[in-house]
C-alpha cells in the first residue's frame, strides 16, 4: 500500500454513500431483534457478521438487497432508531469521518406504529446524540441524513415533502434506492420535479446494475445534482489510439463537475466488476471526474472508509495527495451550506491532512 493503513485511519474522511441500515453493528442486530421477536439466521454477532457479507456477496444487487430484511426488522421503534442513528455518527468518528450523511427510507420503518415524521425525527435525535457523545469524546463529527424512496414501489409524494418539511431539521437531501434494472428514475419524477421548485438537492441511484441510460436519466431528466454509484459511466467512454474518448453524456458530467459517490467493495459484491484492480474508478479519478468515496453498507460488505480508500491506493498506487483530491472532492460535494462546507476543508480537513502531507 502506497498510504500506510495507519496514516488512512488518521486522515479526516467524508462519506456521502452509507445506508443507516446496512451499517448496523451485528451485535446491535442480535440484541434488537431479540427486543423485536424477528428471527436471524444465527444469534452469534461475529457469525451474523459474516452472513451478511457471505451472502451480501453474491453478484447480484437482488440477493444484495435481501439481507437488508434483517436489519429493517430491528428499526421499527422509536428507541431502535434513536440508537441506530447514534451508533451510525459514533462508528463513522471512531473511523476517522468528520462528515456524515445517513440515507434511508422511512416508509419502510413504520411497521410498528411510528408515522413518518416520527421515525425522521427519531434518527435525528439519533444522530445528534451521537454528535454530542464524540464530541466530548474529541471526535467531532457532523451527520445528517437524507431520506430515500424505493425505486421498485409507486413513487410516494409523502417522502420528498419530509425532505421539504425537515430542511433545517437534519435532513439535508432526498434519493431514491432499490432494484436498478426495470425501475428507473423517470418513475419518481414528479418527486423531483417537486424538489427542485422547493430547492432540496438530490441524489439518485444510477449506473450501478444498469448501465449509462440509467445515468442518463437521472441526470438529464430528473436533475440529479450527484450520482449514486454512476461507475457504469465507463460504458460511455471507449478506449483510443492515444488515450480515451468520451461520449457526450460522460463529458456532460465530467464537464459539469457531477460528483460520482463511488463503492468499491460494494460494488464487487454487486456483479460490476471482478476486483478492485478492474474497478472503473482508476479510470474515472485518471479522467478527471469528480470521484468520492463511501462504504455503501459498512455491515454488509464488512468494510469501513478507511479500507475502502486503503483498497483503492493499494491498488492504484495512491498517495496522501490523491486520498485529499477524493476527499475534498466529496467535502466540496457534500449537501451542507457552502459556508459551512468551505470552514470544514479550512478548518478540518485541510489540516488533518497538512499533517502527512
Amino acid at each position: 500500500m502506497s498510504v500506510g493503513a495507519d496514516v488512512i485511519a488518521a486522515l479526516p474522511k467524508v462519506a456521502l454513500h452509507d445506508h443507516l441500515d446496512g451499517g448496523l453493528r451485528p451485535r446491535t442486530v442480535v440484541e434488537l431483534a431479540a427486543e423485536a421477536g424477528h428471527e436471524l439466521p444465527t444469534g452469534d454477532p461475529e457469525a451474523l457478521g459474516r452472513w451478511f457479507f457471505e451472502s451480501a456477496d453474491s453478484g447480484s444487487l437482488v440477493r444484495y438487497l435481501e439481507t437488508f430484511e434483517h436489519t429493517v426488522a430491528c428499526m421499527q421503534t422509536r428507541d431502535h432508531l434513536v440508537r441506530v442513528a447514534r451508533e451510525f455518527v459514533e462508528d463513522q468518528a471512531a473511523d476517522g469521518v468528520v462528515y456524515a450523511e445517513a440515507r434511508w427510507a422511512p416508509a419502510q420503518h413504520v411497521a410498528g406504529g411510528l408515522t413518518l415524521e416520527q421515525a425522521v425525527e427519531a434518527v435525528r435525535d439519533g444522530l445528534a446524540d451521537g454528535m454530542d457523545a464524540c464530541a466530548r469524546a474529541g471526535r467531532p463529527i457532523v451527520a445528517q441524513q437524507i431520506v430515500t424512496s424505493m425505486r421498485h414501489l409507486p413513487a410516494d409524494p409523502r417522502i420528498p415533502q419530509l425532505a421539504v418539511d425537515y430542511r433545517h431539521d437534519s435532513v439535508c437531501g432526498f434519493d431514491i434506492a432499490g432494484a436498478e434494472d426495470g425501475f428507473p428514475p423517470t418513475l419518481h419524477a414528479a418527486s423531483f420535479e417537486f424538489l427542485r421548485r422547493a430547492g432540496v438537492p438530490f441524489t439518485i441511484h444510477a449506473g450501478e446494475a444498469f448501465g449509462a441510460a440509467s445515468i442518463f436519466q437521472a441526470v438529464l431528466v430528473c436533475g440529479a445534482t450527484r450520482i449514486g454509484h454512476g461507475v457504469r459511466l465507463v460504458d460511455d467512454i471507449r478506449k483510443t489510439a492515444d488515450g480515451y474518448a468520451l461520449g457526450d453524456l460522460a463529458a456532460w458530467i465530467r464537464d459539469r463537475r457531477l460528483p460520482l459517490e463511488v463503492c468499491p467493495t460494494s460494488n464487487l459484491q454487486t456483479g460490476v466488476c471482478a476486483s478492485i484492480a478492474a474497478h472503473p474508478f482508476g479510470l474515472l479519478a485518471e479522467l478527471g471526474f469528480r470521484v468520492t468515496v463511501s462504504c455503501d453498507n459498512r455491515l454488509m460488505s464488512a468494510t469501513t472508509l478507511s479500507r475502502e480508500l486503503g483498497l483503492l491506493a493499494d491498488t492504484f498506487d495512491y498517495g496522501v495527495a490523491d486520498l485529499r483530491r477524493f476527499t475534498l472532492n466529496a467535502a466540496r460535494s457534500a449537501f451542507y451550506p457552502y459556508d459551512r462546507r468551505v470552514a470544514l476543508i479550512r478548518d478540518v480537513i485541510e489540516p488533518g491532512f497538512a499533517r502527512f502531507a
